[in-house]
């Protein structure tokens, strides 16, 4: 039993050494990493030590010669960065009529943390990740993040304009109708208060627990609207009620809202 037990740990113990080995930096055009870099890319990667870093996880508490911590962390928040400037950059040609205000709008509803999770899972890049956590305990950003380190690496690596081409083919030129992003709306809450103020209109949302005879705790939000309830809803947290509750509304007042963002 005890020979067992040490012949699978020494087998652990070699596949852990022989797929760090596969994901190490050297520019070898026959490895791995190479090819599932350029792979889902398109552009063949100069420095594949920035690519390790994409594709290994936090748990892992890898470390390099310097002692600095190598995971797709830092990179994810230069890919961030990128990404935005890269997104603000197409909307601004593409968009010439649009004011500051209306192209941030446009920009958040295409680099919000929803869409990034779907582009990185079409992607694939999870299958591609060195962790000590099962796929199963990972929350659906990981999937964002991953996207957003493998563009701050593409950044560092090719500069900004490979970079670039790259976000446009699997993103944007794929996913992005202005048209129907324009009509989005990703906060019915925040588009209610915003009209509700520009038009001295008083209201007040009220949440209150609902729990009633259910196991699942219940949450119900009334929206008040000059001392009168225009809606109601129930949810299962209180930022879903409450959100829930601004959708109900707004289709009480979408006519006179959208008669008023047409004037601007």
């Amino acid at each position: 039993m005890v020979g067992t037990t040490l012949a699978f740990c020494l087998l652990k113990w070699i596949d852990m050494k022989l797929q760090r080995f596969l994901r190490s930096g050297r520019s070898n055009k026959q490895e791995p990493l190479f090819s599932i870099v350029k792979g889902i890319t398109g552009i063949p990667p100069k420095d594949l030590s920035l690519f390790t870093r994409v594709f290994t996880h936090t748990s892992m508490e890898e470390k390099d010669g310097g002692g600095k911590k190598i995971n797709y962390e830092r990179l994810e928040f230069l890919g961030d960065a990128v990404l935005n400037t890269i997104v603000a950059a197409y909307l601004f040609k593409k968009l010439p009529q649009n004011n500051e205000g209306s192209l941030t709008l446009m920009r958040s509803k295409i680099v919000r943390r929803d869409f990034l999770n779907q582009i990185g899972e079409g992607l694939g890049l999870i299958r591609h990740l060195a962790s000590n956590v099962p796929q199963k305990n990972y929350g659906p950003n990981v999937h964002g993040n991953l996207f957003e380190a493998l563009v701050g690496a593409g950044y560092i690596d090719s500069g900004f304009d490979a970079c670039s081409q790259f976000v446009h083919s699997c993103l944007i030129l794929p996913h992005v109708d202005l048209i129907k992003l324009h009509n989005k709306v990703l906060s019915y809450k925040s588009l209610l208060v915003d009209w509700f103020q520009k038009n001295r209109l008083r209201y007040k949302y009220d949440v209150l627990s609902d729990n009633g005879a259910e196991k699942t705790p219940y949450y119900k939000a009334k929206l008040w609207l000059d001392d009168k309830i225009v809606a109601t809803a129930r949810a299962t947290n209180k930022k879903k009620a409450i959100e829930k509750v601004s959708k109900r509304a707004y289709y009480q007042f979408q006519h006179q809202i959208k008669s008023i963002q047409n004037k601007h």
